[in-house]
Formats: C-alpha cells, structure tokens, sequence
C-alpha cells in the first residue's frame, strides 16, 4: 500500500456513519478532530502504510514511546490449549492494544480481542478486534459469528467491566464485571487466565466521568477523550502481571455465575 493510499481517520465522515440525520457544527467537528488528534493519526498512518497487527503495533508503540514490562510470564499456558485471558482495564484502549500485543507474540497471532466500534476503524488491527454489541441484542449473524469465535483455536482476551475503570471513592477500578466471561468459559471448556494491568487515565477523564454520573446525564461524553488520554501516555511504562490459569471447572454451582466473576475481578486487583 503506497501512502496515497493509506487509511485516513476522517471524523466528519464517522459522524454521518453514526448519526446521518445529524447536521453537526463545524466548529464540534473541528473540536473532535482535535481530541480524537485526527491529524496526528492520518500522519502516522502514511508514515506507515503496509502495516498491520503486531507490527502495526509495535511501529505505534515505538511513536508513543510506550514501553511495558511483563511480570508472571511463567504463568502464562501451553500453546495447545484454547483460553479467556480476563483483565482490568484501566486505559480504554492502550492497555487493550498493548497486552493483545504480548498474547500475539506469545501465541503466532492466535489472539482476538473485544473492542467498541470506535476501534474498528482502526484498519491495520481489524483483523485482531472482535466488535462488542453495546446494546445487548444480537442479531442472528452475530450469535453465530461468537460461536465461532469460541470455538475456533484463537485465545481471547476480554475486559469483563465492559468499559474502562472509573474513580470510585478516591480508588481507581473496574465496575462490576459482567458473569459473560465466565459462562463461556464453561460452555466452550476454556481455562480463565488473569491479567492485572497497572495504569490509569487522567484527573480529567475520571472527573468528568462523575460529573455526568452526578448531573445524570446517560451520554457516556468521557469516551469522546480516552483517544485523548492515550496520547497523555506517551513516554510512559506499563507494568502486566499475569496470575495462574484458572481451570474452566472450578466455575462450578457453589456461586452464581456473577458471583464468580466478581471473584475473579478480586484475584486481579490482589495482583495490584
């Protein structure tokens, strides 16, 4: 792919995508394209063009200067197997990119990740992305394309909260993890493996996050910056930590399925 024919982030056209009954402001627009750091990723993108998955990556971390360091390597599980790697997460999306980066090394690519839409437009990586339903319902394709998912040799990694981690009290954490991860896990016979990821967004974003908690407002508008907050991460070194896998029939009918996946939510944060 040559750089004239690299992809492009262009808002403008996301926004008739999502709501093309919309007349938006030029002025929101431009507001977005500064936020989102439009400019910067068309740069990025043309500078490399032929790029996709772990290379995309890797040249992404090496703009951001974004280093990790891995801890509890031994714990992670023999390639033969097919598991759901469950962790916090406390970045919305960096943390996504960087800890699928070390299960694709660790297992030939053989990872796939659950991401919003807002991700998908992230082409070089579409491939490794699995789009999550916000709204619960699922069309027919949808269902079948997760029983493939489930059943094909890829391993998973998820983020039972289903969004970033918020400020609670003063404390920086996931919501309630959802029990999905855990019946899944039963159903298709995969061993659960935690994954504990140290970093955090921004004052603002947790902020602004209670503001509209306070004033009721049912818009998540905090999302909007997490591309924002990526960018505020740039220089910085992630610490992973992996726990020890967790057989598939420990999940058994001594707890609720909810109740489990709040147990395994409090064997992550212990490795805090």
């Amino acid at each position: 792919m040559s750089k004239e024919n690299a992809i492009r982030i262009d808002v403008a056209e996301m926004l008739k995508q999502k709501i093309p009954n919309t007349r938006v402001p030029k002025f929101a627009i431009n507001y977005l394209r500064r936020i989102v750091h439009e400019e910067k990723f068309n740069r990025f993108f043309s500078q490399n063009p032929d790029l996709k998955n772990l290379k995309f990556i890797e040249a992404a971390f090496k703009y951001l200067e974004v280093t990790t360091v891995i801890e509890g390597i031994e714990n992670l599980p023999p390639k033969g197997g097919h598991y759901i790697f469950a962790s916090n997460h406390p970045l919305g999306g960096l943390d996504g990119v960087a800890t699928g980066y070390l299960l694709g090394k660790e297992y030939d690519e053989k990872v796939r990740f659950f991401s919003n839409d807002l991700m998908m437009h992230l082409h070089p990586m579409r491939e490794m992305f699995v789009p999550v339903n916000k709204t619960g319902v699922q069309s027919k394709d949808h269902a079948e394309q997760m029983q493939a998912l489930y059943e094909s040799d890829n391993h998973l990694l998820t983020y039972p909260a289903g969004i970033c981690s918020r400020k609670v009290k003063g404390k920086i954490c996931d919501l309630e993890w959802k029990k999905n991860f855990i019946s899944k896990a039963v159903q298709y016979e995969r061993d659960v493996v935690p994954i504990y990821f140290e970093g955090r967004n921004s004052n603002f974003f947790y902020n602004l996050a209670n503001l509209r908690k306070f004033l009721h407002v049912k818009v998540n508008i905090e999302m909007l910056y997490l591309v924002d907050e990526m960018f505020k991460q740039k220089g910085k070194t992630f610490t992973i930590r992996i726990g020890k896998p967790i057989p598939w029939q420990t999940f058994d009918k001594s707890k609720t399925q909810t109740e489990w996946a709040a147990w395994v939510k409090d064997i992550v944060y212990k490795m805090a």
